[in-house]
Formats: C-alpha cells, sequence, structure tokens
C-alpha cells in the first residue's frame, strides 16, 4: 500500500446524555456511515444532525447506514478514518457491511515518520487513593495471594489439588491460593521455549502474588534452574520451588511450602497507594458496532486518569492495531517509540504472512455479527481503550512495564493469550470491555465493561459494569466517575465478577515447533 502518512488524530468521542438516545449516531463529522443504536426498520425517517435519510432496508442495531451514496471502490469513512473501500455503489440509506465493504488492508507498510519531538506527558490533578499491598520492590499489588505456577503441564492436577487442599486449610488467612495451569513447557525448543519460560518467570514476579510456588516434573524441558534463573535473587526472596519426581510425596510436600509461604505473606496489610502505583491491562473481546461508541472511549479516559496520575496503562492485541496505528503514532512520547511501533507492527503482519495467512483475517464471526465489518473498522474502535495518552514504550511478549505512561505490548488478539501477556506485564486490574459477553478471567481481577444494557441487564453474573447507559442518559465523564470509582474499589479488595465465579486462567502464547 505504500507510505501510510501520519496526519490524522481521532476526533472527540460522543457524550450522548439524553433520556431518548436517537436512532443513528454519527462518530465524526467526517463520517459517510452512523451506527443504528436501535434496530431500524425499511422506510423509517432518519435524522442525523441536520440531515434526514430514509433506512433502505431493515437496520440492525450497531450496525452501519450509508448517510450518503458512496461509489464503488471509494473510501468509507468511519471515525473521521477509512475502515475499507465500497466493493459496491452504496445508496444512502443502505447497509454497510460484509456484503458491500472490504478492507484495504494488504501486508507490510513504511511510514513517513518525519521529525518527531518529545511529547510531555499530560498530568491530571486528581488524588484518588485505593488500598493496596506495597512490596519491596516498589511495585503495589492489588490482591495478596499465593500463585502455583507449574513448570510444565505435566503436574498441573497435581498443581490444583495443592491449591484446593491449601484454600481449605490456609486460604482465609490470605486472599486467595491459585493454580495457573497451561500445556506448555514440554517438547517446546529454541524461542518458544524462552517465551513460555519468560512469561512464567513474568507472572512469578507479579506484585498481586505474595508468595509463588514454582512446581515442576523433573524431566521438561522448562527446567526449575533455567526458570528460576529468569529471576532475580531478590524476587525469589517469596518464590519457592521442587520438581515432583524428586519428591516422596509431592502434594504434601506442596502443602507444607504453602504453609510457609502463608506464614511469609500473611501479615502484609493494605495500605494508601495513589494512582501512579496502578497499572491497568487495556483489553477487548467480543466487541460489537457500539464498542467504539460506549466502552472503548469509556475505558479510554480511565486510562487517561491513571497515567495522567503517574500511573501505567497496557495496551495489547497487535492485530487490533493494524489500520489504526496512526492514531496510535501521533502521540508517541518521541522518535525512538514511534520506530519501535512500526517495528512491532510489521513484525506481527511478517508473521501472519510467513505463516502464509492474510494480516486482515479478523473480525470474527461474533463481531461481524454485532456489526463490526472490517479490521481496520475494529481496530480504530480498539484502540480507543488507551485514550490520549502519550504511548511512552513499546514491549515485547514477556516484558514488564517499568514506567508510567501507557505501553503497548506484543500479543495476539486471542482473548487468554493477550489477557495473560497483561497480567505479566505487570496489570493489577484488567479493564476488559465487550458487547457480546465472555465469563473469562485472569489472575488479576478483571472488570468486565459492557458497550451495551441488553448484555449488562442478561449476564448480570458476568457483568461488572454497564457502559450501554451512556445512550440512555448517563453523561460520559460521569460514567467514567462511576468506573473509576469501581476500579478503586477493585484495587481496593472488592471482588470483580470473574473472581466471584472463580474464572481465573492463563494462556500462553506458542509460536514454535514441539517435539
Amino acid at each position: 500500500m505504500g507510505s501510510v502518512p501520519i496526519f490524522c488524530t481521532l476526533s472527540a468521542m460522543p457524550n450522548p446524555s439524553r433520556s431518548s438516545p436517537p436512532a443513528l449516531w454519527r462518530i465524526d463529522a467526517r463520517d459517510d456511515v452512523a451506527v443504528a443504536l436501535q434496530s431500524i426498520a425499511a422506510g423509517e425517517t432518519l435524522r442525523v444532525g441536520d440531515e434526514v435519510i430514509t433506512a433502505a432496508e431493515d437496520i440492525p442495531a450497531g450496525h452501519k447506514v450509508a448517510l450518503r451514496a458512496i461509489g464503488s471502490g471509494v473510501q468509507v469513512h468511519k471515525y473521521g478514518w477509512p475502515i475499507g473501500l465500497a466493493t459496491q455503489p452504496i445508496a444512502a440509506g443502505a447497509l454497510v457491511h460484509t456484503h458491500n465493504l472490504a478492507t484495504r488492508l494488504a501486508g507490510v507498510e513504511s511510514y513517513d515518520l518525519g521529525t518527531r519531538p518529545a511529547a510531555p506527558q499530560p498530568r491530571s490533578a486528581g488524588r484518588a487513593t485505593f488500598q493496596g499491598y506495597r512490596r519491596a520492590d516498589g511495585r503495589v499489588g492489588t490482591r495478596n495471594e499465593i500463585w502455583i505456577l507449574p513448570t510444565v503441564g505435566c503436574v498441573n492436577r497435581t498443581a490444583e489439588r495443592i491449591a484446593r487442599l491449601g484454600s481449605q486449610r490456609f486460604g482465609l488467612r490470605v486472599d486467595g491460593i491459585h493454580a495457573f495451569t497451561h500445556q506448555f513447557g514440554c517438547s517446546q525448543l529454541g524461542d518458544d521455549l524462552k517465551r513460555t519460560r519468560g512469561l512464567l518467570a513474568a507472572l512469578a514476579r507479579h506484585p498481586n502474588a505474595g508468595g509463588v510456588l514454582i512446581l515442576g516434573l523433573g524431566c521438561e524441558s522448562n527446567q526449575l534452574a533455567a526458570l528460576l534463573g529468569e529471576l532475580s535473587s531478590a524476587e525469589q526472596q517469596r518464590i519457592r520451588a521442587f520438581a515432583a519426581q524428586a519428591a516422596e510425596d509431592e502434594t504434601e510436600q506442596g502443602l507444607e511450602v504453602l504453609e510457609e509461604l502463608v506464614e511469609l505473606v500473611a501479615t502484609e496489610q493494605r495500605t494508601p497507594c495513589e494512582l501512579d502505583k496502578l497499572t491497568i491491562g487495556l483489553k477487548c473481546g467480543g466487541s460489537d458496532g457500539l464498542s467504539g461508541i460506549t466502552a472503548n472511549p469509556l475505558v479510554g479516559r480511565i486510562a487517561d486518569r491513571v497515567t495522567g496520575a503517574g500511573g501505567a496503562a497496557v495496551l495489547t492485541e497487535i492485530p487490533e492495531v493494524f489500520g489504526a496505528e496512526p492514531l496510535l503514532l501521533e502521540r508517541t512520547a518521541d522518535g525512538n517509540v514511534a520506530r519501535d511501533v512500526v517495528t512491532l507492527v510489521n513484525d506481527f503482519k511478517r508473521y501472519f504472512l510467513d505463516h502464509h495467512q492474510p494480516v486482515h483475517e479478523n473480525p470474527s464471526p461474533g463481531n461481524i455479527a454485532g456489526g463490526i465489518t472490517t479490521l481496520e473498522e475494529k481496530s480504530l474502535g480498539a484502540v480507543q481503550k488507551g485514550g490520549r495518552a502519550i504511548l511512552t514504550r513499546v514491549l515485547r511478549y514477556g516484558a514488564s512495564v517499568d514506567g508510567p505512561g501507557l505501553a503497548l505490548l506484543e500479543a495476539p488478539g486471542n482473548d487468554a493469550i493477550s489477557s495473560t501477556a497483561l497480567v505479566g506485564a505487570g496489570a493489577t486490574v484488567l479493564l476488559f470491555t465487550t458487547g457480546r459477553g465472555t465469563p473469562l478471567g485472569f489472575p488479576a481481577p478483571t472488570l468486565k465493561i459492557s458497550s451495551n444494557s441488553a448484555l449488562a441487564a442478561k449476564k448480570p453474573h458476568w457483568i461488572d459494569f454497564d457502559a450501554g447507559r451512556v445512550l440512555t442518559g448517563l453523561d460520559m465523564e460521569a460514567a467514567a466517575d462511576e468506573l473509576m470509582g469501581l476500579v478503586l474499589a477493585t484495587a481496593s479488595g472488592q471482588a470483580a465478577r470473574n473472581e466471584t465465579n472463580g474464572e481465573r486462567e492463563i494462556a500462553i502464547w506458542k509460536g514454535g515447533v514441539t517435539l
């Protein structure tokens, strides 16, 4: 596609505050389409600002309607940015979706970055605090738990048994005892093994884990000694490890270790901490056509507040950045960060191409059913979770956040893999937006934020916050105040829905050969 000019910034997101929402919402004045906030029947007369159109066909809620006639081969704009090319003439009032709109994305691109002066990180004046656990390395946890991490899938059931029995014996003395199982660690080679080891090491040093038991087998590729070698001597002070093959009774030895770890961390107390000690992970899954209007920009406001106070926010899902990277490049801290963004995005595209896959094999079937048509459209909605914070660093998979601001983390779009990577990077609370819903949860508390009120009403046991209310009377800033209060309460110990439901797991990104 040639060189991509870097010139466009995302316009201000909508701030609807009305008791009766309009039928259509145009996000940007330059847009060729508007989003149906409710199902629209063919023949209905629709008003968008001063414009009046007639629906040419039925338009499902969350889907797009053309505001004007669009010629075949012409770029279609949403969020003020191209989301694809019309594959046939589109009449005003017609549904715009997979039958008449196609992606523009094809492969690796070049970028004219020009001269990029350093950008200052905006600072907020807020003094919000939460009750966290201060760790010896200066980081702050939102939980004081014992985590059991298997080196290899062969000891998964052993780890779960130790966690279950340990919870019965010692669980009331800490915030929880959890085993995080996975299927890797054996028959892996080279960089693939290194990736597994690095992710497990990142989890082992997480501030929400007051103590960690690393449980090995003994014969696996992911040897205990090598994994412990990824951790500093200071980090190993709260880590215990043994191989099941070397133990006479691995369950009893595991329980003895848990008792030792509980004694080590049970005296930890929550203390007041300001937002500069909070790291939030930003994630979307099962998005719909309303995600980019409600939940994602709402989470973006939380990212702005946290980073503005000196805290950190982490954005990932690199395939869901494709097509929207110019918006991130507009607010990188300096030229080095901008070049790191370009390298990461193009490396990920080559990852697809090297496996003979198109870079645009997204959105998912659920996204499409919810009204999202192309990867550009999905990406433009997804990156709003990062708000307008300055992008200060790019992290490779398994790396941890080491400073304030917004970080871009290497990981695929897969919900479980990318959310686990966010926790590995140091996120102590995850903000997970969804339009279709999912029960998934991860080692850190995972707040589910619905893009529409119907989902929140249908799945109250999944959803922690209903962002759909901004379409029916709740001011966006008032919603951000509410959500910020929920984030602080969760960071202070209030259980997220995933924790109440026992939905906690990890997934590791595998990209190499298995013997």
